[in-house]
């Protein structure tokens, strides 16, 4: 019987923290769940990324034979038991680094729908190409201390398109996260995917 994951992404070096709680089916390729970490997350999908589990790299284009092909492997090769972790790592210039962790598992029924669901998650994505964890806590620090960080803080109300908008409208901002409209995200894709060369369902 195929199986749904329960995971929890995490993304490091970021106070507060940054995460997700979702489900896959466990038989997931792991390119199809970097397109699901995308849509949690609120990344754009215009860098490159890579899976590391162990000393294992998976990734969409293998460069050498150290690395392997993502659309290969299913997740539920690589976390088998609670507990067990897979690092995502997007944008190798920022280097944000997400830890995936599986928290359960459970049979795929008719009762289970959709099979790709978002069930809550805390903090907005960091804007694209904002120079990583260390330059976004400096950003973060100009949100919530305007004051006395005035340069850092018009810089990021440039980098994510507003201005003339009250400090706590910013800080709302970076707070809000928005299952609902993951969610809608999540099914359509998870309708456009049925269509993709690798079955979502084990077996076929």
């Amino acid at each position: 019987m195929n199986t749904f994951y329960q995971l929890k992404i995490t993304l490091k070096d970021i106070e507060p923290v940054i995460w997700r709680r979702f489900t896959v089916p466990s038989h997931i390729t792991l390119d199809r769940l970097h397109d699901v970490v995308q849509i949690v997350m609120g990344w754009q999908d215009s860098h490159l990324h890579q899976f590391v589990f162990k000393k294992q790299i998976f990734n969409e284009h293998p460069e050498t034979i150290s690395d392997n092909d993502e659309s290969t492997v299913r997740l539920n090769t690589l976390l088998k038991r609670n507990g067990n972790k897979l690092t995502y790592i997007y944008d190798f210039g920022d280097s944000w680094e997400h830890e995936i962790v599986l928290e359960g598992k459970g049979p795929l029924s008719e009762a289970i729908q959709p099979e790709i669901e978002c069930s809550e998650g805390l903090m907005a994505c960091p804007p694209e190409d904002c120079g990583g964890a260390y330059a976004y806590m400096s950003l973060l620090r100009a949100v919530f201390d305007p004051q006395n960080h005035e340069e850092d803080y018009e810089e990021f109300l440039s980098i994510i398109g507003l201005a003339d908008i009250e400090v706590s409208d910013v800080q709302s901002f970076v707070f809000h996260y928005d299952v609902d409209s993951v969610n809608m995200l999540l099914a359509m894709y998870s309708r456009w995917s049925r269509d993709r060369t690798l079955p979502m369902v084990e077996g076929v």
